[in-house]
């Protein structure tokens, strides 16, 4: 297992990423507020270039690449959102890129994928293992494989999103007593604790999952790795880690104050919340903690909550379902 990152590394990340990335503003909500009794942060990452989040983590872990290193090219495997970012860090390095991707992947964030530049090498997520096959890419070819969260530099970048939400929170006279923030593999979340460790250590940090995805509570609950049996709904498709990552779940294990699962209707309702009241789109996925707390599954009256959506890459089909509810 790679060495976690540590604090420092996340701060220094945030320096070294800033120039390629959207510093997301920090959205308020007077109707969310009047609804949860909370004071809510909410981190716009559907905002970020490529529509999500992960921009961070990939552009963080190529600039740490040696020269030699980039003139190999990147690889890596992805749901989709992790693949855009990594592209779009790729071609503004001028690097090569691979991207395995799931057969069944939204046309959006296959189609953005591509645009950026990268070879798309498509697998069965039911029955291919996409980590073997990003390694033969890798073992073949010499380009760096940079997996979408158990990787240290990857998860240091997400962390600044950490950072900039304290920052802002604080702007706004305002310390924040609980952060909700869309767990799949952990990158995210990893990242996140150990910013807040460092810059606000009183903070309670949630993970929130996927119903029948919820590796991550399961785990914490178990005091070790659980696994997924793959039968629960597709529909947050960028949370469909199979289990914690190793290094995440070290991360997370100690730091994490709970975890919560939400339900599909729950994300729908939440995707339709973001829309209406908020003005922006959200996919399933990055909903998951704008749901928890839509739904009321968290005792947040008198809080200063931060949440995270973390991605807007919806598939129109999903969103036009959820616009109907």
């Amino acid at each position: 297992m790679m060495q976690p990152p540590t604090q420092d590394d996340i701060v220094r990340a945030h320096r070294m990423i800033a120039p390629f990335i959207v510093r997301t503003p920090a959205l308020r909500s007077p109707i969310l507020d009047e609804e949860t009794g909370a004071t809510v942060f909410i981190k716009a990452e559907p905002l970020q270039r490529t529509g999500s989040f992960k921009l961070r983590g990939a552009t963080h872990a190529l600039l740490r690449l040696p020269e030699a290193a980039r003139a190999r090219g990147v690889v890596t495997y992805s749901s989709g959102n992790h693949g855009q970012a990594i592209a779009c860090a790729a071609a503004t390095l001028g690097m090569r890129a691979t991207v395995v991707m799931p057969s069944d992947a939204p046309a959006i964030k296959r189609d953005s994928t591509a645009r950026w530049g990268a070879e798309i090498i498509t697998y069965d997520r039911r029955k291919e293992d996409r980590a073997a096959i990003g390694r033969v890419i890798a073992e073949r070819t010499g380009a760096a494989l940079i997996p979408p969260y158990d990787h240290a530099d990857v998860i240091a970048g997400q962390g600044t999103l950490a950072v900039e939400l304290v920052e802002d929170a604080r702007a706004a006279g305002c310390e924040l007593d609980m952060v909700l923030v869309c767990t799949g593999g952990g990158g995210l979340t990893a990242g996140c604790a150990l910013a807040l460790q460092l810059l606000s250590p009183e903070t309670r940090l949630i993970a929130v999952e996927p119903e029948g995805w919820n590796d991550t509570g399961r785990s914490l609950h178990a005091g070790r790795r659980v696994a997924n049996d793959g039968t629960g709904s597709p529909l947050c498709d960028a949370l469909l880690a199979m289990e914690p990552g190793e290094l995440t779940f070290a991360i997370n294990r100690p730091r994490l104050a709970g975890a919560v699962a939400v339900s599909d209707q729950a994300v729908l309702a939440a995707i339709g919340f973001a829309v209406r009241t908020l003005k922006i789109v959200v996919e399933p996925g990055g909903a998951v903690a704008l749901a928890a707390l839509h739904a009321g599954l968290l005792p947040v009256a008198g809080l200063t909550v931060g949440i995270v959506l973390s991605g807007g890459n919806v598939d129109p089909a999903v969103l036009a379902r959820a616009l109907d509810c």
